[in-house]
């Protein structure tokens, strides 16, 4: 994927962050920017446990182990980004309905992935 392609995925997902902050109680983030920054660090973190645990564990996985995975991912990265907040249940939460609108609106290429999902 070239640079702008990787540009255009972020502000994706930063506008559905912040969509995701007004539906879901106890998960919020402040601004564009603080969304924009939990975008990186979301999937910084998502890499990373991939890179630990394997593909099978991976937020970007499908079915539960993907779905718990990420609410971790949501809850650890309120840590590192400034004007985000999430407790436990916000961050399942949204991870539910970031794993709903993934779906209709993917922030990631389909095609990208193996076709071992």
């Amino acid at each position: 994927m070239h640079v702008l392609g990787h540009i255009i995925r972020f502000i994706v997902s930063a506008l559905v962050l912040m969509f995701v902050g007004y539906l879901v109680p106890g998960f919020g983030v402040m601004g564009f920017w603080s969304a924009l920054l939990a975008a990186v660090v979301i999937t910084l973190l998502g890499i990373a446990m991939e890179a630990i645990f394997g593909r099978r564990i991976s937020p970007y996985g499908r079915g539960i182990v993907g779905f718990i995975s990420g609410a971790i991912v949501i809850y650890v990265a309120q840590l590192f980004v400034p004007g985000m907040r999430a407790n436990i249940v916000g961050a399942l939460l949204a991870s539910l309905v970031i794993g709903i609108i993934d779906l209709f609106v993917p922030t990631t290429l389909r095609q990208s992935r193996g076709h071992d999902d």
